[in-house]
Formats: structure tokens, sequence, C-alpha cells
């Protein structure tokens, strides 16, 4: 649901920032919680009345959270409704997903890892295996947007990867329908099994299982707090792929940059519907902010989302002047952002400075809006400052790696030595004697 909030249009200050003095609104933009606490609280109260009760529990909360009143015998989308969405699907979107999705297979299979080995210093051999997961879970936001593009981003990879069954969940209306292009995107991409639930509930229910959703070994993709509160709780239950929250983006920019563009860039993550989102320019133009906070008023006016996006204006925007770009680039570090865009003179030159992103766009033809469908690299990506400690969602995610040790006598005798000094050192002489004892025949 998009937020109701004041439509009189905000004011955007604009601060000055240095890396050795405190700025008041500067410590308060970076220090966004990755996951919010009042969300959690009620994930966890979702969640185990889930695992407790399974589909009942499941229904009871798309019908509170949703409105949606459902059977279990509905909760999965049917093989005619998948039909039916193909023919409402236009054309148009066909080609343009069939185009993202064959980019994004392409890229994920230039980056997936292989199996490789090496020699042992004996004759054996060495080197690691990359097996697929059998079952994964893909969660699909619908409520705020239909996500369509995160449905090829998330099960599209899955598929590359090999693995055999692609669960995904994604919100239903209140009437119990799915979105069209939503499902048509799932079909394309290779889910094997869809089913109409949002939210925590989603999250639960395949982390849990119950009756009518088997339990997935994996969860990945984005959401609101609650949904990434909920994969935060679950952990250990399943393996996910990392913090993907309320979207944000942070752009550095010095008087090349266009401030029409800059300010189009920003807007285009404010409107994503949670009022969670995150924007932040990094700039050494006095000029360009201030163009910047007059061009977003002025751009916001007529988007469909306004209202949405004056509340990101109004709690999530910071516009920063900063001396020169090495102190542009420390505060985007700080910041970690999600999306991160190199609007300067030679951008290229800069991005070895980047340590802590989701994702750079580099250049004035490198739009956000182009990783987020069609460039190639998945658009689930870490949130909530999570960039300093995560990456995005890429094809290894949806494989095991596992290594392979296959030793020759001659490596284990080569190798006695070092085992017997640990061996000694940690008190375990079982470790010293298993390998021992194959030469005392």
């Amino acid at each position: 649901m998009i937020p109701r909030v004041d439509k009189k249009p905000p004011r955007i200050a604009v601060v000055h920032w240095h890396p050795d003095k405190a700025v008041a609104a500067v410590t308060r933009f970076l220090k966004r919680p990755a996951i919010d606490p009042s969300a959690e609280a009620l994930a966890r109260t979702v969640l185990a009345a889930i695992k407790q009760a399974g589909d009942p529990a499941v229904l009871r909360f798309i019908n509170e959270f949703d409105g949606t009143a459902l059977q279990a015998k509905q909760l999965r989308v049917s093989s005619g409704e998948i039909q039916a969405a193909r023919e409402q699907v236009d054309r148009e979107f066909r080609l343009a997903a069939s185009e993202a999705c064959r980019r994004i297979v392409r890229f994920a299979k230039q980056g997936m890892s292989k199996d490789w080995t090496m020699s042992s210093p004996k004759g054996g051999v060495l080197g690691e295996q990359f097996v697929p997961f059998d079952r994964v879970g893909a969660y699909i936001p619908g409520g705020a947007a239909p996500l369509a593009s995160t449905a090829l981003m998330t099960v599209a990879l899955a598929r590359t990867a090999g693995v055999p069954e692609i669960v995904a969940c994604t919100p239903a209306d209140k009437q119990g329908r799915c979105d069209p292009f939503l499902l048509y995107a799932l079909d394309l991409a290779g889910a094997t099994e869809i089913y109409r639930v949002g939210g925590i509930q989603a999250i639960g229910a395949m982390a849990y299982g119950t009756r009518s959703i088997k339990r997935v070994q994996k969860i990945v993709g984005p959401g609101g707090p609650y949904v990434t509160a909920a994969k935060k709780l679950v952990y250990g239950d399943v393996a996910l792929d990392g913090v993907a929250g309320p979207s944000e983006i942070a752009i550095l920019a010095d008087a090349s940059a266009m401030p029409d563009q800059v300010a189009a860039d920003l807007l285009s993550q404010a409107e994503h519907g949670t009022g969670q989102e995150k924007v932040l320019l990094v700039t050494t133009s006095r000029q360009l902010a201030a163009a910047v906070a007059a061009e977003l008023l002025r751009q916001a006016q007529p988007l469909s989302r306004q209202a949405a996006i004056y509340q990101v204006l109004r709690k999530g925007t910071l516009l920063v002047t900063v001396e020169n770009l090495d102190h542009g680039m420390e505060l985007i570090n700080r910041f970690a952002p999600e999306h991160f865009e190199l609007l300067v003179h030679q951008p290229r030159s800069w991005l070895r400075k980047v340590r802590c992103a989701g994702a750079i766009f580099v250049g004035p033809w490198t739009p956000e809006c182009a990783g987020d469908y069609v460039a190639g690299p998945s658009h689930v990506l870490p949130t909530g400052g999570a960039a300093a400690l995560f990456s995005g969602l890429t094809v290894n995610d949806f494989l095991r790696r596992m290594s392979v040790m296959a030793f020759t006598s001659a490596d284990l005798k080569e190798a006695m030595p070092v085992i017997e000094a640990f061996g000694r050192v940690e008190g375990l002489d079982g470790h010293v004697r298993s390998g021992q004892l194959r030469f005392n025949r």
C-alpha cells in the first residue's frame, strides 16, 4: 500500500560535510537500521504461529494483512491461471521480458563458478565442485508494485544454476488474483511452483513448510521491512541471500553532472512505496546541489507515486556538499548504498575507490533503471548498510560449493608431520592416529 502523507511539497535541505567533523543530519542518515525492530517483533509472532499451525496460520495472516480470504487449495497458482496470464500480457511486454531474461541468463552463465582441480604435491588432486540446491524459494514483492523484473532477477538465476524445484511466492489482491505480468515473468524465468502468499507468511511457509507448501532450502529476494525482518529470523532453518529491504540510492557527482538527470535517478528509487527508501546525493558543487533540490520537487509533481515520493523526500533524502571527491567517496563508503551512481568526470577512474556498494553505475549513460530491468546483473542487492557486509544476488547463490581432496599415499606420508604437530598442540590424538594407522600394516 502506498502510504498516505501530506501532499504539501517538502523542504529539501543541503548540508556540508567533512570527514573530521560530525554533522548531525549526516550521522542520523547513516544510522538507518538494516532491520526495523518493530517489524522484527511482529515477524517473530507471525512466524511462531506458522511454524506451529502451518496452513491455517498462513491463511489467517493472508486475510488479516492483505484482506484476502483463501482456502488452502487456492494457495498454489494453477496452470490455467498461468496460461490466462500468457494470453493477457501484451506483445511489447513479452518481447521486453524475453530480452531482459536473455541478458540476465547470459550474465549469469559468464559469472557461474565452474568445477576446478589442481595437483597436490605428490600426485593427488585438490579442487572444488559446485552442485545446485534441490529446492529454493524466491520472494517477489507485489503489493506496492508488481515487480515482474524481480521474478527474472531471481528465478532465472536459479534455473541457470540448475535448481530443479523453484518456488515463487507473491501476494495476491483482495480478490485472490496475482498480477498477470508478474505471473508471466515467473513462468518465463522458470518457476516450477507459484503461490499467492506474500509478506511474513510467505517467508514462514517457505522456511518451515506447510501441508500445501513444501519447505525450501534457501530463500532469496527483496521485500519491505516485514519481509526483511522475517528472513533474518528464519536464518538457520533455511539459507538466505542477504538483507534486501527498502530501496536506496547514492550518487557522487561533480559539476559535470546534469541536475535533471541526478534528480530523476534519485526519484527512481524514492517511488518504490514503502516510505523507508533512502536517497543521497554527495557533490563537490553547491550549485548542483541547489539545482537538484529544485529538480526533485519539480519532477516529483507529475509522478503517479507522488505521495510516497514526498514521504521519502521529507524523511529519507539528504543532499550533501563536500570539499573534494575523495571526501565524497569516503561518505559514500560509510553509507554503503544498495545502488551507487558515479556521475563525475572520468568516472571509471574512481571505481577502485569504491569499497562498499551493492552495485555501481558508471557514467551518465548508466542510470540505475538500466540495472533494475535489463543490464544483466541481478537487482537483488543489500540495503540498510548491509553492502558493507554482503554482496548482491548472483547465480552462485544457488550453488553448493564443496571442496574435494584426493591424496595419494605419498601425499599423506608427506603431510603426517604437520598432522602430528597440530594433533599434539590441540590434544586430538585420535586425529593423528587416523593418519598413522594407514602406514602400520
